[in-house]
């Protein structure tokens, strides 16, 4: 419990040392780092990249494979940020029908980077061609889910807390890496609630691949250092099963939130 506390600790630092550097640089100029939210309202976008490279540094200490598997989540999601600022399009169906004509879209770009991420790291993190490919839906899935809740101001954030938390109170390498997630979403969240910050597709998939890895890596039983009651066959399976229902009903996730969120 006190080594999550710590990771926890460093993540919350770092993302807000980073978010400050960012805001006193403002690298392209301050327009850029600007965005209108649901409601009309300018916000800032440092806290999307400086929770991601937080996420990456601390899953990174734990696993480098999901270290990197977060930084790519993070750039694609980047990428999408930047080149997809304009298009209305969302879900995997309306970019694949997009392909399926011709047009790359940055959602595919975002989709299929992604998920050759989760499959690179889950090839490191497993043993057996089942496992590694259930760890690759697992990581890919729980990035594009965090995403799915991020309509409203601090959803994101909040249901990385509340997904995270139970990794706390356990042993293992799963455990690290949720702590890592918990704390750059406990950094960003007073700014995304108070409608001056948001985190948008780049810290959203970060802190979910993290959410993802974590599950993967595994976390035993409170007296107990083993990865089996996390990252096991039959746990993997039902993550997975999960995130696949979120990706196929994307629409109706989103919704739901947006009107939990009081619109």
């Amino acid at each position: 419990m006190i080594r999550q506390g710590v990771s926890l600790g460093l993540s919350a630092a770092l993302t807000r040392a980073t978010a400050g550097a960012l805001r006193a640089k403002a690298p392209g100029g301050r327009e850029r780092w600007e965005r209108k939210n649901y409601a009309g309202r300018t916000v800032e976008l440092y806290a999307g990249p400086a929770s991601a490279l937080a996420v990456a540094v601390g899953a990174g200490r734990v696993s480098p494979a999901a270290g990197v598997a977060v930084a790519v989540a993070g750039i694609c999601g980047a990428y999408d940020d930047i080149a997809g600022a304009d298009d209305a399009r969302r879900g995997f169906r309306a970019h694949l029908r997009a392909l399926r004509d011709g047009e790359v879209t940055s959602g595919a770009v975002k989709l299929f980077g992604i998920s050759a991420a989760g499959l690179v790291a889950g090839a490191f993190l497993k043993e057996r061609p089942l496992d590694k490919l259930l760890a690759g839906v697992v990581i890919a899935g729980a990035a594009h889910f965090v995403n799915l809740v991020d309509v409203r101001p601090g959803r994101a954030a909040a249901a990385v807390l509340a997904l995270g938390a139970p990794g706390l109170f356990r042993a293992g390498a799963g455990a690290g890496i949720a702590a890592t997630a918990m704390g750059a979403a406990a950094a960003v969240l007073p700014d995304d609630l108070g409608e001056r910050a948001m985190i948008g597709d780049t810290g959203a998939h970060a802190l979910g691949a993290a959410l993802g890895a974590a599950v993967v890596a595994g976390w035993g039983s409170p007296r107990s250092s083993g990865a089996e009651s996390g990252g096991g066959r039959v746990g993997l399976v039902a993550h997975a099963a999960a995130v696949v229902a979120a990706a196929v009903y994307g629409d109706k996730v989103s919704e739901t939130v947006r009107v939990l969120g009081g619109t």
